[in-house]
């Protein structure tokens, strides 16, 4: 059972699991994308046959693509897919999860789970990823997690919900693969995203919990949101701002 299921009851966790689709539109104009400098160390320096698995509208598939690599993207979520097919035509772009994907044996280089992990139920992903990774294969999984040495951040974090802080603890973990996987090596790596106010909202309005909050409680978030960009010392009279990231990424090598 993942880390993150394990602090919710199995019908919540599935609504919250499947809630992406509704904002799926959100969720790709305001998430962050990775650092370059993280891409190239989960997938070495070569052009490789990536699976990027739980893919959503494609951050990630993207920037895979740009570096050169054969990408296909698995993804459950029609809503998400269809984003996805359309902003990143050069991928392979199919129905499936971690616990179900839809390829053969022994059939990518690498497999990667950006964002993704935490929706992953272990026991059953697990070896159905060491199915489809070729011997030696490498699996990788990162999160961007918000920074909050930043002060602002840090206010921010203590306007969302205990659930979120959830998530981000989670990351900051490395996934025990065993049997499947030999012990995994962590990084992080710096990373940023330019923001105003509308785009910080809808980066909010992206996360699960707060997509499936009754719609007065998300109004009454959003406004506390609104006020703290008007009156933190760090952002009041800024039109534009940055949200600062550590990227946590983990890679490990499929032994059975």
């Amino acid at each position: 059972m993942s880390r993150y299921r394990s602090g919710m009851d199995e019908q919540a966790w599935q609504e919250h699991r499947t809630s992406f689709g509704a904002a799926a539109g959100a969720y790709d104009a305001a998430r962050p994308d990775y650092p370059s400098a993280a891409i190239d160390w989960i997938a070495g320096p070569e052009a490789r046959r990536i699976l990027d698995l739980g893919a959503g509208t494609g951050k990630l598939t993207r920037q895979l693509v740009a570096a050169g690599h054969e990408v296909i993207a698995v993804e459950p979520l029609a809503e998400m897919r269809a984003v996805l097919a359309t902003s990143t035509p050069d991928a392979v772009v199919l129905d499936g999860a971690a616990e179900a994907i839809p390829l053969n044996d022994a059939s990518v280089d690498v497999v990667v789970a950006g964002q993704a992990y935490h929706w992953f139920v272990p026991e059953r992903a697990h070896p159905e990823i060491a199915r489809v990774l070729r011997p030696g294969g490498v699996f990788s999984v990162m999160w961007n997690l918000r920074d909050d040495a930043e002060p602002w951040v840090a206010a921010l974090c203590g306007l969302l919900s205990s659930e979120d802080t959830a998530s981000n603890l989670a990351a900051a973990s490395a996934p025990d693969g065993e049997p499947y996987f030999a012990a995994a090596e962590g990084r992080q790596f710096r990373h940023e995203q330019p923001l105003d106010l509308d785009r910080l909202l809808a980066l909010v309005r992206s996360r699960s919990y707060v997509i499936t909050l009754p719609e007065p409680e998300r109004d009454a978030l959003l406004a506390d949101i609104t006020k703290l960009t008007k009156n933190h010392p760090d952002l009041a009279g800024k039109s534009t701002f940055t949200m600062p990231y550590i990227t946590q990424a983990y890679r490990t090598t499929r032994t059975a």
